[in-house]
């Protein structure tokens, strides 16, 4: 990217989340304890998953840094605070086809309401 790119913004305005789904019946009728092992190997999957790829954006943002070819802009507080206003009424209009309580569930995980 950085090789044809003279600008870039940081933003932090994506979310990019994954979904593990399995059949509700099948779910229920694993036993209890199995349950409690495979939601905490989740969340311990999840977190070292969130951190390998936290340090590989922070790697390759330093690489395009040293290149010198982009200029690299990071938004600032207001700025950030405009973006969200902007993107609360697409937000609303998004809540029929995707969920109001998905919706919450992404904002509150981002810390997009702070």
């Amino acid at each position: 990217m950085h090789e044809v790119q003279k600008y870039v913004t940081v933003s932090d305005h994506g979310y990019l989340g994954y979904a593990v789904i399995v059949n509700k019946k099948f779910w229920d009728g694993l036993p209890a304890d199995i349950r409690t092992a495979l939601d905490s190997a989740m969340v311990d999957a999840t977190k070292f998953a969130n951190d390998i790829a936290k340090q590989k954006n922070d790697e390759d943002l330093a690489a395009v840094k040293a290149s010198g070819k982009s200029e690299v802009t990071y938004l600032t507080a207001a700025e950030k605070a405009e973006w969200k206003k902007v993107l609360t009424p697409v937000h609303a209009q998004m809540a029929d086809r995707i969920g109001a309580d998905l919706i919450a569930e992404v904002q509150k995980a981002t810390g997009f309401n702070k």
